[in-house]
């Protein structure tokens, strides 16, 4: 583990964008990253979350949401990857000083569509694609 890269992926719930972006670090790259994820006010990983994960083959069934106080002072991580404008807003007041690199990636919150059950499945999927793209994107520029 010592010669991989630590990223922090952070959101304000730790529910959805987050623990998708963590497990395509994991699934796509887990000989070059360590990934965590976490949020500012946890809340349970949303069932849909799970859903849309398991139908592209990763199953984050047993993942749990976690606080950003968790690795306060605990990790150093060479990349903070925020996927919310909230946690962006929050976080330099909990990483005083700290010297990873900083990146913005804000994704709408898939959480907050309403409408029926396949609307809110579509935009889960959206967003869940979204973050995968952007990764692999990331992935591509960080191995030439």
């Amino acid at each position: 583990m010592e010669n991989k890269s630590k990223v922090l992926i952070l959101c304000s719930g730790n529910s959805c964008r987050s623990q998708m972006a963590e497990a395509f670090f994991q699934h796509y790259a887990s000989d070059e990253f360590v990934a965590f994820s976490a949020g500012l006010e946890p809340h349970p990983i949303h069932p849909m979350t799970i859903r849309v994960m398991n139908e592209i083959g990763i199953d984050i069934s047993m993942k749990k949401s976690k606080s950003v106080r968790e690795y306060l002072g605990k990790e150093v991580f060479a990349y903070v990857i925020f996927v919310c404008g909230e946690m962006e807003r929050q976080c330099p007041h909990l990483f005083p000083m700290s010297s990873w690199q900083s990146l913005s990636w804000p994704f709408p919150d898939p959480a907050s569509v309403e409408g029926s059950e396949e609307e809110k499945l579509q935009a889960f999927r959206k967003v869940r694609d979204s973050i995968e793209h952007k990764i692999k994107s990331f992935l591509d520029e960080y191995r030439r």
